[in-house]
C-alpha cells in the first residue's frame, strides 16, 4: 500500500510543570520538580499526603461557569490543552472539511472525581437517589474527546483509547494509522487526566504503588534510583496535532517532526507488573522501529515510561539492552516523570511532547532526583541524570506502558 506521511503540527498542555508549552519545556530542560503537598482535598490522614498538581488552576479563567459545572476536571484539561495545540498549528477550520478532522482522545479513568463526589453524596444522605443530570456525562472517559470536536465543530473519527497508562500512546499510534490509509487528514490526538482525588490516591496508595516520602515531595520521584519508593501521581493534559504531510505543506504549516511510526502490544503477564523479562517491552520497540522503516542505531533518545517503581525501572532498561544491543551505550535515556509525575492515561502524549521539542531543539531533558543507582542496572547506560544534555537527536522514542500489560511506543524524528 501506499501510505501517507505523517507529521506533527501543533502541541498544547496544561500539567504540572506548566500552564503552556513554552512553560513546561523550559521546566523540563531546567530539572523543576512538580510535586507539592497534596491541596485538592485534606490528605492528612492518607500514607501519601503530596502529588504533581497543576499549579494555580483556575477554572474560570478557561470556562464561564456554567461549562465548569458540565465538565469533569479531566474534560476541561483536555479541552485546554486541544486549544492550544489547534492554534499553535495554525489550522484555518472555515479552510478545512471538518468531515477529515478527527478526535482520538487517551483516558485511563476519566471522571473520577465526579463518579466519587456522586456516590459519596448519596452514600452519606438519606437514601433518595438525587444525582447529577451531568454525572454519567461528566464522569464518562470518552467525554473529552467529545468535548473537543463539539468545540471545533470536527467531524471525523471521533473516540477514547483507554489502556491505563498506555491511553494517549494509543491514541497517537491510532491517529497515525488512520491518516497514514488516508481515513482523515488531521487527528486532534492526545489525553488528559484528573486523578488527584480522594479514590485515586487512597487506590494507589492501598498498592503501595505511590512514593510516601512526604518529607520531600520535590525529591520523591526518582527513577533509577537504588532508594525509590514508588511514583508520584500527576495531572494535566497534552494534545498534538496529527496531520498528513502533503496537507500541512499545501496550508503551509509549520512542522515540528514527523510521526514515523508507532507499535502496540501486550506483556500477558500480570495485572500491575511488567514482565521481568523485558520481552513485550523489547518487542513493542522493536516493531516500532519497523514500522517507522528505521534500524536501533538510528535512534539517538528514549523517553522511557520510567515510574519510580520497583519493578517497571528495572525490566525496562534490561529490555532496552535487548533490543539494542550495544547502540543501547550510545543512547540517551531518560524519565520525565521524574518532573512531571505520572499523569496515567495523559502520560503517553506529555512525554511525546517532550519528545517532540527534544528533536527540534536538539536537547534531551533529564532524569532528575538521583542519588545512587539501582545495582540491578547497567551503569553504562546513560539515563541522562539530573542535567538536560545537548546532543543531535534525529529520532526519538516514546515508551509507555499500563496496568494490564498494555505497550506502546512511537518513534519521532526530524
Amino acid at each position: 500500500m501506499n501510505l501517507k506521511r505523517v507529521v506533527i503540527t501543533g502541541l498544547g498542555t496544561i500539567n504540572p510543570l506548566g500552564h503552556n508549552v513554552p512553560e513546561f519545556w523550559g521546566n523540563l530542560i531546567k530539572g523543576v520538580s512538580g510535586a507539592g503537598p497534596i491541596t485538592r482535598f485534606d490528605a492528612s490522614k492518607f500514607r501519601t499526603q503530596f502529588a504533581c498538581e497543576v499549579k494555580d488552576y483556575d477554572p474560570i479563567s478557561y470556562f464561564d461557569k456554567k461549562e465548569v459545572r458540565k465538565m469533569d476536571l479531566y474534560t476541561q484539561f483536555g479541552l485546554i490543552a486541544a486549544r492550544e495545540a489547534l492554534q499553535d498549528s495554525g489550522l484555518d477550520k472555515e479552510q478545512e472539511n471538518v468531515k477529515r478532522i478527527g478526535v482520538i482522545w487517551g483516558a485511563g479513568i476519566g471522571g473520577l472525581q465526579t463518579f466519587f463526589e456522586e456516590c459519596r453524596d448519596f452514600a452519606t444522605g438519606d437514601g433518595t437517589p438525587r444525582f447529577n443530570p451531568f454525572f454519567i456525562p461528566k464522569m464518562i472517559a470518552n467525554m473529552a474527546g467529545g468535548m473537543i470536536a463539539i468545540e471545533h465543530g470536527f467531524k471525523g473519527p471521533n473516540y477514547t483509547t483507554v489502556s491505563a497508562c498506555a491511553s494517549s500512546a494509543h491514541a497517537l499510534v491510532d491517529a497515525l494509522d488512520l491518516i497514514r490509509l488516508g481515513k482523515a487528514d488531521v487527528i486532534v490526538a492526545g489525553g488528559s487526566e484528573a486523578a488527584i482525588t480522594v479514590p485515586g490516591v487512597g487506590g494507589f496508595s492501598a498498592m503501595k504503588a505511590i512514593s510516601t516520602r512526604n518529607d520531600d515531595p520535590k525529591t520523591a520521584s526518582r527513577p533509577f534510583d537504588a532508594d525509590r519508593d514508588g511514583f508520584v501521581i500527576g495531572e494535566g493534559g497534552a494534545c498534538l496535532i496529527i496531520e498528513e504531510y502533503e496537507h500541512a505543506v499545501k496550508r503551509g504549516a509549520k512542522i515540528y517532526a514527523e510521526l514515523a511510526g508507532g507499535s502496540a502490544n501486550c506483556d500477558a503477564y500480570h495485572m500491575t507488573a511488567p514482565d521481568p523479562t523485558g520481552e513485550g517491552a523489547c518487542d513493542v520497540m522493536l516493531n516500532a522501529l519497523e514500522n517507522a522503516g528505521l534500524k536501533s542505531e538510528d535512534v539517538d533518545y528514549i523517553n522511557v515510561h520510567g515510574t519510580s517503581t520497583g519493578l517497571g525501572d528495572v525490566a525496562e532498561p534490561k529490555a532496552i539492552q535487548k533490543a539494542f544491543g550495544e547502540h543501547a551505550y550510545n543512547l540517551n535515556i531518560s524519565s520525565t516523570k521524574s518532573m512531571t509525575g505520572h499523569l496515567l492515561g495523559a502520560a503517553g502524549a506529555i512525554e511525546a511532547i517532550a519528545c517532540v521539542l527534544a528533536v527540534k531543539n536538539d536537547v534531551i531533558p533529564p532524569t532528575i532526583n538521583f542519588q545512587n543507582l539501582d545495582p540491578e542496572l547497567d551503569p553504562k547506560l546513560n539515563f541522562t541524570f539530573n542535567k538536560a544534555q545537548q546532543r543531535t537527536v534525529n529520532v526519538a522514542m516514546s515508551n509507555t506502558f499500563g496496568f494490564g500489560g498494555h505497550n506502546a511506543c512511537v518513534v519521532i524524528k526530524k
